[in-house]
């Protein structure tokens, strides 16, 4: 549906976005990451038409932006981080103006309102001002007015900044929700919002792309802070020889294994922090559940605790450039 080839932009002798390119694909919701000053919001103003690149293409549906900028732009639906509404309009009467504005014909103006604010959920405040709207209105009016047309592409930028709780669950349910019909790019500096909403993330630092796969897989590729945590009734002595003998069986070298012990309960901890502890995609926990089972051990407890995104993010960003490495899915190409 969208497609970067080689962007870069200057501004001066300082390059915002450094040689950028991905795909991305129809009705997934994307996540747009990166620290402040990454070329973030440069590059969404570009993918939007509302900013001229320095060198490369991007192309909307097969429309290049630069060469074809109304059809492309037809195509797209934009709710920046601060939405431009006018807030001595009602609801209705300012969504009528943008249905005008993107050159909806004026007889169907009525039913595609009534239709974005039905999925909005804007209904009951239809005929207020938007000046007397919560945060958490006048966001999902902009996100209508984004929506309005039913563009292809849905381009979100903060689209939860500012929110109370009950907004923020509100709005990622709508946000979910748009990809039935429509492709979304949502940026966002909530990396747990981006976890729960999004199909695929896209990570930029420096204006390079240093991510493009799927949250499971960032986390799993990156899976430093990944660790099994394993509390089972006997005594350290007990769980160590148990260890020792599943050692031989799962891996040529030894395990990473610290072990704790208080009064009849015995725990251990393994780090998946390298390449011998990752066992090379092998699920261990099957092996230490045969293991203690044959010795009549009860297992109490045992947790894989995964790495983050936060955790993915920072590794990932803190990285000089010479360091960079992009990590994808060779098969989202």
């Amino acid at each position: 549906m969208i497609q970067v080839l080689h962007l870069k932009k200057m501004y001066g002798n300082k390059t915002a976005v450094d040689d950028l390119s991905f795909n991305v694909e129809k009705n997934q919701i994307y996540g747009f990451l990166g620290p402040n000053g990454a070329g973030k919001s440069t590059t969404m103003n570009i993918i939007t038409g509302c900013l001229s690149a320095t060198e490369g293409t991007v192309s909307i549906g097969g429309y290049d932006i630069f060469e074809e900028p109304f059809k492309a732009k037809s195509l797209i639906g934009y709710l920046p981080e601060q939405p431009p509404l006018y807030m001595d309009m009602t609801v209705k009467e300012y969504l009528s103006f943008v249905a005008e504005a993107k050159k909806i014909k004026r007889v169907s103006i009525p039913s595609a309102v009534d239709s974005v604010m039905k999925k909005t959920s804007l209904l009951n405040v239809q005929n207020r001002l938007i000046k007397n709207l919560s945060k958490g209105y006048k966001q999902r009016v902009g996100i209508a007015g984004a929506i309005l047309g039913n563009p292809p592409v849905v381009i979100l930028d903060e689209p939860t900044v500012g929110l109370d709780p009950k907004q923020i669950i509100e709005i990622r349910s709508l946000i979910r929700s748009l990809k039935e019909n429509h492709t979304v790019i949502l940026s966002s500096h909530i990396l747990a919002e981006v976890n729960e909403v999004c199909d695929r993330i896209l990570i930029i630092s420096g204006g390079k792309l240093i991510a493009d796969d799927t949250p499971e897989n960032l986390t799993s590729k990156l899976a430093n802070g990944s660790e099994l945590n394993v509390s089972v009734r006997a005594d350290i002595s007990t769980v160590k020889s148990v260890m020792d003998d599943l050692q031989s069986t799962v891996s040529s070298k030894p395990l990473t294994v610290t072990f704790n012990s208080t009064d009849e309960i015995s725990s251990f901890t393994i780090p998946f922090q390298d390449e011998d502890n990752t066992l090379k995609g092998h699920d261990i926990r099957d092996d230490i559940f045969n293991a203690f089972s044959k010795k009549n051990i009860s297992i109490l407890e045992m947790n894989l605790k995964k790495a983050t995104l936060e955790q993915v993010f920072l590794e990932l960003t803190s990285a000089s450039g010479e360091e960079w490495e992009v990590i994808t899915d060779e098969s989202h190409f």
